[in-house]
């Protein structure tokens, strides 16, 4: 491809680089696209020349902004080009979010562009030989790059795009910026805008800020400047539930130390999993929707909170829960799959809690976990382990880690030790559970040996429900050892009462 910085200074020489491309390149950070401002009568003829000349696709995004943006076929770089949004320059810079993004650089001053190609097959770029007395800077962003600190450029930004409130703390998040108290007093002051945006642009704000190790910590600050639950007004019920169980800050304190354990777990999976890290990696590698079930797991404990003699109990709240979460979900325009995974996850959080009330985990109820989860079995797994790990320390939960690949405790054991032990034990389950999972397939994840035509062959049956159940019932049989071919399958179900209401063994 022809020089990129030469190209552009050709045909836009009165254009400017600006915002994130460079702040970033100032941090010395790539960025996914290059941000080009002009003159509105400009934009469109200065794409359509820019396409043939860099051979890229061409197509206009906003007409009502004016931005076109513009993707090069060799290299997959990704260039935008909008229209000021006021009468200059000055204007355009002066209404935007922040002061860091409100840097512009010339396309005349011709700065070095490195090309960066990606695992995904896009590219992303950086700026290099920036003099910084080209600059422009009208909002004093140059000194909060400095300062690493992210200050709103007026008190309007907010209103004009509530999205921004979120942003804020994702560039927090992700170039380890503090936000300034002006900008925080601001953010609660305007919170209850934050319901205005579209469902799609939020998720994409949080999956952003989900994906840093930092999404804990700037929860913890949405939620001191009532961000938060504005965002999720569904998690305002809890901060009041059940203090006397939690804590202050009740069932929530919960909820935001299960998310601070799921970013721990996500960030160290060879230290709570060592045998099967490598294993589970790909299987979390959505960092974003683990932390999204962590952060709605407990949804409906306020709703189902009851008093049950001097206990307070929270019947069926995985199942409520599920259903709650799932419009939180569709709010926020997650996709179908993803959807129907965390609400699984959300539902059945109380599995393993169950199968740990025996001091025995068998291969059958392994099975019956599996087979019922499907999918959603070793994601749930990950969220009941941040959710046992928040009731301990932090140096209670590095003590226990390395003994949760033990013998399973048994329960007598867990209980003279009160929550460690429990806790410890609850963690032994699920790593029992994993090594079912990888070690032995076949006993919690059974080949079929025969077919509904082979059953209804062997039996002389129609077909009918039935035929389900004798092949669930040999699945078990696989699971216990009692079968190991398809000639012990058709063997085994000739030993079966099928003329019962539920299929068992003469």
């Amino acid at each position: 491809m022809a020089d990129l910085a030469r190209v552009l200074n050709e045909v836009i020489p009165h254009a400017h680089y600006v915002g994130g491309i460079v702040r970033s390149s100032l941090l010395r950070r790539d960025s996914s696209d290059l941000d080009i401002t002009l003159p509105a009568a400009d934009v469109a003829s200065a794409a359509r020349e820019l396409g043939r000349r860099l051979k890229a696709a061409v197509f206009e995004m906003d007409a009502e902004f004016g931005v076109w943006r513009l993707v090069t076929h060799k290299g997959k770089i990704q260039i935008d080009l909008t229209a000021y949004q006021g009468k200059d320059l000055k204007a355009d810079l002066l209404r935007r979010d922040f002061a860091f993004n409100s840097l512009a650089y010339p396309v005349s001053a011709l700065p070095e562009i490195v090309i960066k190609p990606q695992k995904s097959g896009t590219a992303h770029v950086i700026l290099k030989k920036l003099k910084k007395n080209l600059i422009v800077d009208y909002s004093g962003g140059l000194q909060d790059v400095a300062a690493k600190v992210i200050n709103i450029s007026n008190s309007r930004v907010f209103k004009e795009d509530p999205l921004r409130m979120l942003r804020a703390f994702r560039s927090s998040a992700e170039l380890g910026f503090a936000i300034s108290d002006k900008t925080l007093k601001q953010i609660k002051k305007d919170r209850a805008l934050i319901v205005k945006p579209a469902g799609e642009r939020v998720r994409e704000e949080l999956d952003r800020l989900f994906c840093t190790s930092k999404a804990y910590d700037n929860l913890m600050r949405m939620d001191a400047c009532g961000l938060l639950t504005a965002l999720f007004p569904e998690l305002e019920p809890q901060r009041k539930c059940a203090e006397v169980y939690y804590g202050k800050g009740g069932v929530l304190k919960h909820t935001l130390d299960v998310f601070k354990r799921m970013e721990y777990l996500l960030d160290h999976l060879p230290k709570a999993f060592p045998k099967y890290a490598k294993k589970l990696a790909p299987l979390a590698e959505n960092k974003p929707l683990y932390k999204m079930a962590a952060l709605l797991h407990d949804i409906a404990k306020p709703a189902t909170a009851k008093v049950k003699g001097d206990r307070l109990r929270f019947f069926y709240h995985e199942e409520k829960g599920a259903q709650m979460a799932k419009s939180v979900l569709e709010r926020l325009h997650y996709s179908r799959a993803d959807l129907r995974l965390i609400c699984a996850m959300i539902g059945e959080h109380l599995r393993p809690s169950n199968l740990a009330s025996n001091d025995v985990i068998t291969d059958r109820g392994a099975y019956h976990f599996f087979r019922d989860l499907g999918d959603a079995g070793v994601p749930l797994l990950l969220l009941c382990w941040a959710d046992y790990a928040s009731y301990v320390s932090d140096a209670q939960l590095r003590r226990i880690m390395p003994k949760s690949a033990q013998r399973l405790m048994t329960i007598a054991q867990a209980q003279k030790t009160a929550n460690v032990g429990k806790t410890l034990r609850h963690m032994q389950v699920l790593s029992l559970l994993l090594r079912k999972f990888f070690d032995t397939p076949k006993k919690v994840q059974p080949t079929r040996l025969i077919t509904g035509r082979d059953v209804m062959a062997a039996l002389s049956l129609p077909p009918s429900p039935k035929i389900g159940e004798i092949l669930e019932a040999v699945a078990v049989a696989q699971v216990e050892g009692k079968v190991v071919s398809k000639e012990d399958a058709l063997a085994f179900i000739k030993t079966l009462d099928v003329k019962e209401q539920h299929i068992r063994a003469r």
